[in-house]
C-alpha cells in the first residue's frame, strides 16, 4: 500500500503534478526531519543575501518590489512556482503583497539558485531547469537567471532570444542598465 506523501513536501506545482523536496522519501522513512529538505544552505542564503543587498541599492523602490525568500507565485492554473529573488513592477504586485496567498503576477526578473526539487522524476536533471525557465517565460518574466553553485555557470534566459550559459566573471544584465558579476559580488562580500 502506498503512503500519502504530505503536502509540505510538495515544492513546487506545475499543471497539477507535484514537484516533492529533494530527500523527501528520507521525512517519510523517518531518516531526516522535514526541516532538514526545506531548509537552504548556508552558501544558498549568502547568495541570496549578496544579490538582494546589491538590487535593493540600485532599483527604484518607488517602481519596483524586490521579493526573495522562496516567493510564491502562481503562473497558471494548478501550477506555482517558489522564487528565490524576484523584481516585480510595484503597481502590478501592490495589491498582492498584503495578501497571505501566492503572487499571481508574472516578476520581470527571477534569480534562481540551484534547487530544492527532487529530480529524480525528470528524464534527466536539466528537464526541470529548462521547464521551469520556460514556464517563468511564457507566463511574462522578461528574464530568468539561474546560478548553478556546483558548476560555477549561470544561465540567462530571456522569451524570443538565444539563452546564454556562462561563467561566474561574466557581468550579467539584471535591467534597466544594472548588472552584476557574481564573481566580484562575491570576493567584495568576502573582503568586508
Amino acid at each position: 500500500q502506498r503512503r500519502k506523501i504530505p503536502k509540505q513536501l510538495v515544492y513546487e506545482m506545475r499543471k497539477g503534478s507535484p514537484i516533492y523536496y529533494r530527500d523527501y522519501d528520507k521525512v517519510i522513512s523517518g531518516e531526516i526531519p522535514i526541516e532538514a529538505v526545506m531548509g537552504s544552505s548556508g552558501l544558498h542564503s549568502w547568495l541570496v543575501g549578496i544579490i538582494f543587498t546589491f538590487l535593493s541599492q540600485k532599483l527604484n523602490k518607488s517602481k519596483y518590489f524586490l521579493g526573495t525568500g522562496e516567493v510564491g507565485y502562481k503562473f497558471a492554473p494548478r501550477s506555482w512556482y517558489n522564487l528565490d529573488v524576484a523584481i516585480w513592477d510595484k503597481e502590478k504586485v501592490k495589491p498582492y503583497l498584503k495578501e497571505n496567498k501566492l503572487i499571481p503576477v508574472a516578476p520581470e526578473v527571477v534569480i534562481e539558485i540551484d534547487t530544492k526539487a527532487d529530480l529524480r522524476k525528470f528524464e534527466n536533471p536539466q528537464d526541470y531547469f529548462h521547464r521551469k525557465t520556460q514556464d517563468l517565460l511564457d507566463s511574462g518574466v522578461k528574464k530568468v537567471i539561474w546560478i548553478f553553485t556546483k558548476d560555477k555557470k549561470i544561465w540567462i534566459a530571456e522569451k524570443d532570444k538565444p539563452w546564454l550559459i556562462v561563467d561566474f566573471d561574466y557581468k550579467i544584465p539584471v535591467m534597466n542598465n544594472i548588472s552584476f558579476t557574481l564573481k566580484k559580488l562575491m570576493e567584495e562580500e568576502e573582503n568586508e
